[in-house]
This record gives C-alpha cells, structure tokens and sequence, in this order.
C-alpha cells in the first residue's frame, strides 16, 4: 500500500510529510525516556495557542536552542540566555514560554529526584498503563479527560508552567498514555500490539 493511501487519524494533513511521518512513526507510541519526555513537555507547552504543526516544522531548531533537550543545561540557562533566544527566528519567540521552559526544566528536574525518573511520575497517572479510547471521527477527540485535569493540576502545584489540561492531554496523546489513533487508522492495531506485547 502506497503511504498516500494509508487511511490515518483525521486530524493529519497528509499533504505535509513531516507531518505524515510524526503520525506514522511517533504519535501515540508509549514513552518512557525522560530526554524524549522532557522534549514533549516543552514542545506541548510552545504549541499554547498554535497548531501543533507550527512547531512540529521548528522541532529541530528547539533542540538545538534548548541544547537537545538536555534537562539538566536547560535548568542552568540564564537571563542572557533568555535574550539570546528571543532573537532566535527558528522557535516561537515568546518571553513567557521560553523562560516557562527553563522553570520547567528545574521543576522535572526536582520530580526526577522524588520518583526516580518523570516517565514513572508521569505514567502514575493512569496506573502505569495506557487508556485505549474509541475515536472515530475528529468531533470525538476529546480535549481533556479527568486524567489530564488530575495531572495538570499537580504540575502546576509543583511550579510547572503552561500546563493546562489541554496541553496535558496532548503530551498524553503523544506519548501513548492515551492511545486516540482512529478506528479507521492503520496505526491502531499496530500500537494496540506494542501494548498487547509490553504485557506479555
């Protein structure tokens, strides 16, 4: 089967293949890599207010801005650093999401400490298993759940910024604490059977 043919979740625009790739290759597969996590987190939080494609397409710039997502050098980064990244056109450049990233590279850093590692803090939230919903078409996406609610709420009490449900929701979604490939996509039974082998 071509790739153009493949039937995919109705959100992707399978005109753009960074996107396209994104789905097919990372959307929806459980993470448990703290780097990746970190990675994540920071991405949801620039989307606030964008289309994930926005910076899906600036990806390669945040990692190289935010020195490929290393946590620990992101928690070390200064004011001056800060005014540095304000020039720099290949990220958004938002004074409040840039130093929110630089908050929160300290705040996961402080989690990591507590539980051992974020993925195992993280992943706490839905009991270490990924919740599998029934998607069929875009208006059954939901934006929340009393997951993310629950989450969100405890990063914000730990410090964490841009945070809401909604963006928690998202980093759910994309590193398959909740599994919302579409009925119809083909990438479904694939990442149902990650799942049914993780258990195994």
């Amino acid at each position: 089967m071509d790739q153009t043919d493949k039937c995919r979740c109705p959100w992707v625009d399978n005109s753009k293949p960074d996107y396209v790739r994104y789905h097919d290759e990372e959307w929806g597969v459980p993470v448990y890599d703290d780097k990746k996590l970190f990675e994540f987190i920071t991405l949801e939080g620039a989307q606030a207010g964008l289309s994930w494609y926005t910076i899906l397409k600036r990806r390669d710039n945040y990692r190289e801005a935010f020195c490929q997502f290393d946590v620990e050098k992101v928690a070390s980064l200064t004011e001056d650093d800060v005014e540095r990244l304000m020039q720099n056109e290949g990220i958004i450049r938002n004074r409040a999401k840039i130093t929110a990233t630089i908050n929160n590279a300290k705040r996961f850093i402080e989690i990591q400490n507590e539980f051992g590692s974020f993925s195992d803090y993280m992943w706490s939230f839905v009991n270490g298993e990924t919740i599998v919903n029934e998607i069929s078409e875009l208006s059954d996406y939901p934006a929340t759940s009393p997951e993310s609610d629950t989450w969100s709420k405890d990063l914000k009490k730990r410090g964490f910024k841009f945070v809401g449900s909604t963006i928690c929701y998202a980093h759910m979604q994309a590193c398959g604490m909740v599994m919302d490939h579409a009925t119809s996509c083909f990438r479904r039974e694939e990442v149902l059977n990650m799942l049914s082998q993780k258990t195994t």
